[in-house]
């Protein structure tokens, strides 16, 4: 993901080194430096105590008090643009924002200078999304959202239970056996692919480079055209980028079988939502679970609200980062010693 951002990257650790080294000779003594943690999210903020900085609570969705925009570190998490442009024009001592999200992108659009240090969320959301991704996955194989639907007319889904074929060709209605293609092999893809393969999905990947990680066997995009077609579920976990704008297009739905589906967990711009749109109005794809869309929440005119198999999911795959605390604390050490930070954009 931080590949895709290369304009945006801190300096050299080297530099980056004695340029906070002397920052730290020049500062008054007597002033203690501020970390900002957001209000959006309970941090065990004892854990952080100790530390030279002073903690201080804030709103990430108010202007930042005028007390504080003094302060060198901010702590980002769902903040409003409205925030984070705020905090770029007033918080000229700003050193250091970390980042829960897994990408960059809303703090990067902010217009802040470029020697403030960026870094991310990377890792946090890695077991959230991985067990969201699968339990779309399961939705779609075994249509529980259409016995929801038959259960709230009081109806009996005759055609879902009793006897059923068994992992037919022509239909993704199981995990075992089927080929599940993970397009964004990243830290993700890795915690979700173990759950696949133990429930006997064959699993392979996408990813800007190939190899084999952790025993998947991952092939760059320049393969897609001979993936796609023997493909059950495409998993897209594609970071929000210029490069991943309707990666998955009009050509690239075509490949995939008719009983296919498409799960994406990543971000909405990746997906041409017109063509995918077409592709289950008219038959051509068996039916996608999408957690993030183009633009959220989705509007009510989009015509995916009325397409046949699609699953809406309310960007609710992560929004609940693990190990913020350890991840904060453990830059917090890296920042005050002058060292690189972890996640570093």
């Amino acid at each position: 993901m931080l590949n895709t951002l290369s304009s945006r990257v801190a300096a050299p650790t080297r530099r980056y080194s004695l340029q906070f080294k002397s920052y730290l000779s020049s500062s008054n003594n007597n002033n203690i430096m501020k970390l900002l943690y957001p209000t959006s999210l309970k941090l065990d903020v004892k854990s952080l105590e100790g530390f030279a900085p002073s903690l201080h609570p804030y709103d990430v969705k108010a202007p930042i008090p005028e007390d504080l925009v003094d302060a060198e570190i901010l702590v980002s998490w769902t903040n409003s643009a409205e925030n984070l442009a705020d905090a770029a024009r007033r918080m000229k001592n700003l050193r250091w924002i970390q980042s829960l999200a897994a990408g960059p992108n809303d703090i990067l659009a902010a217009g802040f200078p470029a020697h403030v240090l960026v870094t991310t969320g990377s890792g946090l959301h890695d077991r959230t999304v991985a067990e969201h991704a699968l339990g779309l996955l399961l939705t779609a194989a075994r249509r529980f959202d259409q016995m929801r639907e038959f259960q709230l007319r009081r109806e009996w889904p005759a055609h879902l239970g009793g006897a059923q074929p068994d992992r037919p060709a022509d239909r993704f209605t199981t995990l075992r056996d089927a080929n599940v293609l993970v397009w964004g092999y990243g830290n993700i893809a890795r915690t979700l692919a173990p759950h696949l393969a133990a429930l006997g999905a064959r699993v392979r990947g996408v990813a800007r480079s190939a190899g084999v990680r952790d025993g998947v066997e991952v092939f760059a995009e320049d393969r897609l055209p001979e993936l796609l077609p023997t493909t059950d579920a495409l998993v897209m976990i594609l970071p929000g980028s210029e490069s991943t704008t309707d990666a998955l297009n009009r050509e690239r739905l075509a490949l995939l079988p008719a009983h296919a589906w498409v799960v994406n967990v990543g971000r909405g711009v990746s997906i041409d939502e017109e063509a995918l749109a077409d592709a289950l109005e008219e038959g051509r794809l068996g039916g996608a679970a999408l957690d993030v869309f183009k633009k959220e929440p989705l509007p009510k005119e989009s015509r995916l609200w009325g397409a046949p198999n699609l699953l809406v999911s309310p960007h609710a795959a992560g929004g609940r980062p693990q190990g913020a605390e350890e991840l904060i604390a453990y830059n917090l050490r890296r920042f005050l010693a002058g060292q690189e930070l972890k996640n570093l954009v």
